[in-house]
């Protein structure tokens, strides 16, 4: 990448293409790119001194860009729309244009690498990995796909280049096909992106190529609800652990004598290489305690002892827009979560019931996907329901054109939820500064429902005091 002292995003607000951005402007490159809306993450890529634009022109591209075509890599987001005006000008202009999956196998060639895949909890998990290995004292990297609290970033530094990375593995578009890691954790293999891989076999299978790029004599942390396929495609010699929350679900790698207090999660790692006593887990649900498993294997595998990883453990704050607090007071709770899957929904709402069982509790979701909203209608609706009242918004669309007849009120008519209704954001807004009646308020979605967060947080503050 040395070649390369111009770099420029198209689709530089994206969480995976930030953190990439943040890499190339610690290193010292000329960083600068486009999104179609600005966010506080731009804001903050910005404040970087990263220049960032707003509008699809070619006139908005950097000088810099523009002048140096030989010396500038383009980095793409498979979220940029085929018909981006920048996107058609820089590649009929000869310029270097890499998908971001691509730039990210690039940099970790020849690096031990550390790599998270999986359906949904990859993004947690990822940071688990890469908060135990740092608090541990170890020099690590790592590329994560949300802001984790302990680092403020997406992005972590090692100090030198022999230290290993870890990785967030996206198997959207085949993405993850690019990295061969020395250790790979699949978290899950539920059905989705079928836009992209038309069934869940062809899903499966792309997991099975992956798993099979782990190096020689590497290691592979399988969820035991994945598919036995996964588990077959792995190289011989590779070591194979699988993981689940309890000992009844048959993983060598389980959670024993866990209990709840409040928002935390007492437990003891019981694992293949050594077992670990009395761990604390402050960020709420069993999911966590099941992601926290496979991350704390493979801190082990790193060499992290017992008391090392109990402080690790007790240290660990989450990733924002991950079962995040955002108002808490005696009586009322608002949360927020980045959840987008049906399994993903259910798990975080069965969370928030155990936390606070008896209270009335209203979720706000916005759809992600017009194709997803249609694949997995029912378990949404399902998946919902579990709340007393549910307000949609209308679906985010990100890279996708509209479908005839998918809105969001294809979920509302199957929802259970005593009150249901399709609102705007004004009328989520409104409704949560003058009705009284909800006791936990959850924002839920990927799209750009986390806009809400702030105001929503100013309402309730006031209003709980």
């Amino acid at each position: 990448m040395k070649q390369f002292p111009y770099v420029f995003f198209l689709g530089i607000g994206g969480i995976g293409m930030s953190a990439l951005a943040r890499w190339f402007q610690a290193n010292g490159h000329h960083v600068s790119g486009y999104d179609k809306t600005e966010t506080p993450l731009t804001q903050a890529l910005a404040a970087e001194g990263i220049a960032v634009h707003y509008a699809d022109a070619v006139e908005n591209i950097p000088a810099e860009v523009l002048e140096n075509r030989a010396q500038c890599l383009v980095v793409l987001t498979p979220a940029i729309p085929a018909d981006s005006v920048e996107w058609e000008w820089l590649r009929t202009q000869g310029y270097d244009i890499r998908k971001r999956s691509q730039v990210l196998g690039v940099l970790t060639q020849g690096r031990y690498t550390i790599a998270v895949a999986g359906t949904h909890g990859k993004t947690t998990t990822s940071s688990m990995v890469a908060h135990l290995l740092h608090h541990a004292g170890l020099d690590v990297g790592a590329f994560l796909g949300g802001i984790a609290v302990n680092l403020g970033s997406n992005l972590l530094l090692p100090a030198t280049s022999e230290a290993p990375i870890v990785v967030e593995a996206d198997e959207y578009d085949r993405s993850f096909l690019t990295l061969f890691p020395d250790v790979a954790i699949v978290t899950s293999t539920d059905a989705d992106h079928l836009d992209i891989y038309g069934d869940q076999s062809a899903l499966i299978e792309s997991f099975c190529q992956f798993v099979g790029q782990i190096k020689p004599g590497g290691a592979l942390l399988l969820n035991h609800t994945a598919d036995p396929r996964v588990a077959a495609a792995a190289p011989v010699g590779t070591r194979i652990i699988r993981y689940g929350l309890t000992a009844e679900q048959g993983p060598e790698l389980f959670a024993a004598n866990v209990s709840a207090e409040g928002h935390q999660f007492h437990f003891d790692l019981r694992s293949p290489q050594e077992t670990v006593t009395d761990l604390e887990l402050a960020v709420p649900g069993y999911h966590n305690v099941e992601n926290m498993l496979a991350a704390a294997a493979v801190a082990q595998i790193q060499g992290v002892g017992p008391e090392q990883l109990r402080a690790a453990v007790a240290a660990y704050r989450g990733v924002r827009r991950r079962f995040e607090f955002v108002v808490t007071t005696r009586k009322n709770v608002y949360l927020d979560d980045y959840a987008h899957h049906p399994r993903e929904i259910e798990a975080f709402l069965r969370s928030v019931r155990a936390l606070y069982p008896g209270k009335r509790l209203r979720v706000i979701f916005q759809p992600h996907l017009f194709t997803r909203t249609r694949d997995f209608a029912e378990g949404f609706s399902k998946s919902l329901s579990i709340a007393d009242e549910v307000f949609l918004l209308d679906i985010y669309p990100a890279r996708e054109k509209p479908l005839p007849g998918i809105t969001s009120a294809v979920l509302l008519a199957n929802i259970t939820a005593p009150i249901k209704a399709i609102v705007t954001k004004q009328q989520a807004l409104d409704a949560a500064r003058t009705d009284e009646h909800f006791d936990v308020l959850a924002t839920v979605g990927a799209g750009d429902i986390d806009t809400l967060v702030p105001q929503l947080k100013l309402i309730l503050t006031e209003r709980w005091k």
